[in-house]
């Protein structure tokens, strides 16, 4: 819980919660501006604001949603109304988390839940197809090239795509693979090490995790 508006964005910034509930009214930073500065941020720009106001007039109400609130509740209002609209707005997070989850390849489009997520996740795809075949770039580079904390990070993609830093480059390794074996660009140990692995052995596991079969088996069914 934040004391004001100016502690409520440095502590989002640095926690960034999984859903923020922020009233209208706040000392030193109003909600608005707290949530115009967390929606333009990439480190918090996914996550959901419900603004809470007694202001009822309808311009109040588009100025607060103009600034990127994802809900409007007007005071007083039933704690029963405020958890089903909490709930929905994580269940709406899950079910685009979990769309995600099911796909090889990511398409940053179908996963953002802002035009800034999706700049965000195509950035982290850049750093992370420009390093594939380096076996040591792991979660540490990651974050230092994309200037974030490793728990800032962790966060970030956990929210967006329900993968930790660590499952998404692996992820991004393998459905690399997954092309070089369709185009037979090599053995299944030289496309291993291509996409980063540092051992035949590893990829093979890595990929019947990922695929529920080898890298040969796989390219038998789909050739």
């Amino acid at each position: 819980e934040a004391v004001d508006g100016i502690d409520g964005v440095q502590k989002a910034l640095e926690i960034i919660p999984d859903l923020i509930i922020s009233d209208v009214m706040m000392p030193k930073r109003d909600g608005n501006e707290l949530c115009r500065i967390l929606k333009n941020d990439e480190k918090t720009s996914h996550v959901p604001i419900i603004m809470l106001t007694a202001k009822a007039d309808s311009e109040s109400k588009v100025h607060g949603l103009e600034t990127g609130a994802d809900d409007y509740l007007i005071k007083p209002f039933d704690s029963k109304e405020l958890l089903a609209r909490v709930n929905n707005l994580i269940k709406q997070r899950r079910q685009l988390r979990e769309r995600f989850s099911r796909e090889i390849v990511l398409k940053p489009q179908d996963v953002a839940i802002t035009p800034r997520d999706e700049v965000f996740l195509n950035k982290v795809k850049t750093v992370v197809e420009k390093h594939l075949s380096d076996e040591n770039f792991e979660v540490e580079e990651l974050g230092q090239e994309m200037s974030m904390s490793r728990s800032q990070l962790h966060r970030k993609l956990r929210a967006l795509t329900d993968q930790t830093p660590s499952q998404f480059i692996r992820s991004m390794r393998l459905a690399r693979a997954v092309e070089l074996l369709k185009q037979d660009a090599g053995t299944v140990a030289e496309i291993a090490y291509q996409v980063g692995f540092g051992s035949q052995a590893y990829f093979t596991k890595c990929f019947h995790e990922q695929f529920g079969c080898s890298p040969k088996e796989y390219v038998k069914k789909n050739l």
